[in-house]
């Protein structure tokens, strides 16, 4: 049977079964890696994970690449406001739009840490965007919003660029963390007496007091509230924008 074949026999739906898009093909892929890390992903085992050849994926994606920039976009997606949302409306404040704008980033960093830092590594659409929020319609939706609401061009490019730095810079260590428990830790390989990375959690905290001392400090979980903490300062800055 030619490959022809097996692709078409491949593609077609079984009882219960999905007919092969690049819709499923993105969605498995996504719930791949929140289940075994990106670096798993591999055309072979998404194909697999479908129940199908690999060279069934390449009707829909070009490879790779081009299945990870699927997945920035669909997670972007998700940020911009048509998309069947009622939370906002056009008497709402811009605080509020932020405010909801960055929660849905930073779901996106806790539901996804490892595909969250494709958005600040992945090129944007056009050259001058910032991740995370790499779209030109979520941008769009941003200068559209805050401008209608007050703000100058030039007030509100400089809260575009505020507001993504603050997002990628906080959420991006967030999204680390979060990656970094829910992975298997990495066994590293010692080849002799080489210095090997991560040694640094077998030292003996002893010779370092201050840290043995506020360790269990250290070790809290307050990512929330000083997100919000952070996010307010930030709204607040902004807010003098209009006062100048």
């Amino acid at each position: 049977m030619s490959s022809d074949a097996d692709a078409d026999r491949d593609e077609r739906a079984g009882p219960g079964r999905r007919p092969l898009s690049r819709e499923l093909i993105i969605d498995t892929a996504i719930e791949f890696v929140d289940q075994h890390g990106l670096t798993a992903l591999t055309m072979r085992r998404l194909g697999k994970q479908l129940g199908v050849e690999a060279m069934s994926l390449y009707r829909y994606v070009n490879g790779r690449e081009d299945l990870l920039e699927g997945i920035v976009d669909r997670m972007v997606a998700e940020l911009h406001l048509n998309q069947g949302r009622n939370e906002l409306h056009p008497a709402t404040g811009w605080q509020a739009y932020l405010q909801w704008l960055a929660h849905a980033v930073r779901r996106l960093a806790r539901e996804h840490p490892d595909l969250f830092p494709l958005i600040a590594t992945r090129h944007p659409a056009a050259p001058w965007l910032r991740p995370p929020l790499r779209s030109v319609r979520v941008v769009e939706d941003f200068l559209a919003t805050l401008i209608a609401r007050g703000f100058s061009d030039a007030h509100a490019v400089m809260a575009y660029r505020a507001f993504s730095s603050f997002l990628l810079g906080y959420l991006l260590l967030e999204a680390s963390l979060l990656g970094a428990r829910s992975s298997l830790p990495e066994e590293p390989l010692d080849e002799g007496e080489s210095d090997v990375p991560g040694a640094d959690q077998k030292l003996d905290l002893d010779t370092f007091p201050h840290i043995r001392r506020l360790e269990e400090q250290l070790s809290e979980d307050h990512a929330g509230a000083e997100f919000e903490q952070a996010l307010e300062d930030l709204l607040d800055r902004l807010d003098r924008f209009l006062t100048e």
